[in-house]
């Protein structure tokens, strides 16, 4: 039953940052979700850089999603628990980058806790 909910969750995931990635292709402003202050969303350089950062988070939700059809849980779990590594990241940016605390906490540090819990389900599954 918990290897089930920690599937369907890391599924949300996985399809969540394919969305958020593809949704900086379409609409480079929703970038300043992220959280850091006077993003240039308006600029071709920074642009640039947000369709590389795009196309990883489409590639890192497909090796999610690859994995929840053709791995074991438990190999699932490690991946997730190596990927929550990414919204930690991200909150330190936000927060070294005087963004909101809103943003940091609850986006990217929210994003970590839930991604942490379903390692752990997956881990003990």
């Amino acid at each position: 039953m918990l290897t089930n909910v920690a599937n369907v969750l890391a599924g949300l995931i996985g399809v969540g940052i394919i969305v958020i990635g593809a949704r900086a292709f379409w609409a480079p402003q929703a970038a300043v979700g992220f959280g850091i202050p006077d993003t240039p969303t308006e600029d071709r350089a920074f642009r640039a850089w947000l369709s590389v950062k795009a196309v990883r988070d489409i590639a890192s939700g497909i090796f999610i999603l690859i994995l929840l059809v053709g791995a074991t849980p438990h190999l699932l779990g490690w991946v997730m628990l190596a990927a929550t590594g990414i919204p930690v990241g991200d909150a330190l940016i936000v927060l070294r980058s005087n963004g909101p605390k809103a943003a940091v906490y609850g986006i990217h540090g929210c994003t970590a806790v839930v991604m942490l819990a379903i390692s752990v389900l997956l881990l003990v599954a």
